[in-house]
């Protein structure tokens, strides 16, 4: 009820800029767009230290008149922990916007992602990111689209026959929920309450979930891994459990196709973008958009979150990037600059950078600080249609339908990209990777992908 509370407050009935005229609303944005201050920064994560597991070291001062007895050992400071991060001033509060409290189970896996984070070596010219291509068999020109979880365990593909199909990308096997009478022996108090709820002779290496009646257009997992969004032409978005494999919710408000859905980062909100003009701000728990965005004059094509998961950035057929504010409904940034239908976003990890993509192939970084184009990128002869930055932020990968993938160098501090590092070409039949090397000189060298893996 609490949570309730604050979305009603943050997020009342009747408030955002889509009840507004459109040309008081375009009047609005002559005026203010690119003038709004934009919380850009990462605000520090929740306190999980108290879950982090201490590191215990031996005490020095052992009784020395009683060698034979064993030393004492005293907990350690976790060094992930001991260093004082200092607090980005362009962070927006991090009670701006109401999110469910995290449970244990999640701040654990949180900690792990910090470890990793610490461990993480960062990308560059001397250090590529590893490269792993999955061929679908028997799927010619119905894939629509392709989804992989943060850690690479699962992969979502929506088909064009209406179908959702997960597979896994580990040896673990997906397994279903056990049934209510075995739930109900099953310890709640155990510290693996969550492994012990699973069958473990239900275990599959693929799942297919029907629902849709009508090409899936999207795919997007949750950020813990139990729940995945799909997007159809059918008009709808369903929500579709990870643990019992059928669907939860399906969301009604679009009036024609969806062609985007995407996750918050935070999980619970989530977005959506169609063919009516317009994007949407969902709760997994609320049937009817909390948030209704309004303002292109075509498609709204793609839709991403902002690291921060205040802010959403759209990109239409209308050759516009917009960036909204999930609290007001305002739109932010109005970004021109393209001469082609938007198709993909991608914000650097920092969050004040995003690149957009074009159907012409040309790829443009804005500085979301004060809205202006700081760098273009030209490489591609076709339609870019997905872009990813690295964790790390350094390293931008574009792709297009060709087969064709662009990594390139990207430096916050000086605002420009830097050479192409490498290019990438993926044989469609015969699964033979090219690397051609970032001298220029057209030279390419083949590798053999005869151990890509094959999806059935």
């Amino acid at each position: 009820m609490e949570l309730q509370s604050q979305l009603d407050q943050v997020f009342p009935l009747g408030k955002g800029v889509g009840h507004l005229p459109l040309f008081f609303h375009l009047l609005l944005r002559i005026f203010t767009d690119n003038k709004t201050k934009v919380f850009y920064g990462i605000p520090k994560a929740p306190d999980i230290q108290t879950l982090a597991a201490p590191v215990e070291d031996e005490d020095d001062t052992a009784d020395q008149d009683s060698p034979d007895k064993p030393k004492k050992k005293k907990a350690k400071k976790d060094p992930l922990f001991s260093k004082k991060t200092k607090s980005d001033p362009n962070a927006p509060p991090v009670d701006r916007i109401p999110v469910p409290e995290l449970k244990d189970n999640d701040k654990v896996e949180k900690v792990k992602a910090l470890r990793e984070v610490s461990k993480r070596v960062n990308l560059g010219p001397e250090s590529l990111p590893s490269c792993c291509c999955y061929t679908l068999l028997n799927a010619n020109h119905t894939v629509c689209c392709a989804e992989i979880t943060e850690d690479s365990s699962m992969l979502a593909v929506g088909f064009n026959d209406s179908i959702v199909k997960v597979w896994t990308l580990v040896p673990q096997k997906l397994k279903a929920m056990k049934s209510a009478e075995q739930l109900e022996e099953v310890n709640v108090e155990a510290d693996d309450v969550l492994v012990r709820m699973m069958d473990e002779r239900s275990g599959k290496t693929s799942r297919t979930l029907c629902g849709h009646s009508g090409p899936v257009y999207a795919v997007s997992f949750s950020p813990d891994r139990t729940l995945l969004l799909s997007c159809s032409e059918d008009t709808t978005i369903r929500l579709w459990s990870l643990q019992i494999w059928t669907c939860l919710v399906v969301y009604k408000g679009h009036m024609f196709p969806v062609w985007d859905v995407k996750f918050s980062p935070l999980g619970y909100y989530f977005a959506s973008a169609g063919y009516d003009r317009t994007a949407r701000l969902w709760a997994t728990d609320h049937y009817q958009p909390l948030r209704l965005f309004a303002g292109h004059f075509s498609d709204v094509d793609c839709v991403q979150f902002h690291p921060n998961s205040n802010y959403i950035a759209t990109g239409s057929s209308d050759r516009r990037v917009c960036l909204w504010d999930v609290t007001t409904g305002n739109s932010v940034r109005l970004m021109t600059g393209h001469k082609a239908a938007v198709q993909s976003l991608a914000f650097a990890s920092c969050g004040r950078f995003l690149a957009s993509a074009a159907a012409d192939g040309q790829v443009l970084m804005w500085d979301l600080s004060h809205g202006h184009l700081v760098a273009e990128l030209v490489g591609h002869a076709g339609a870019v249609h997905c872009l990813g930055f690295s964790r790390c932020g350094s390293i931008l990968v574009s792709g297009k339908l060709g087969c064709e993938y662009e990594v390139c160098k990207f430096s916050d501090a000086s605002l420009f990209y830097s050479n192409i590092i490498t290019v990438l070409y993926c044989h469609p039949l015969n699964n033979l990777l090219l690397k051609k090397n970032s001298a220029g000189d057209g030279s390419s060298t083949p590798r053999s992908s005869a151990g890509t893996p094959i999806l059935e």
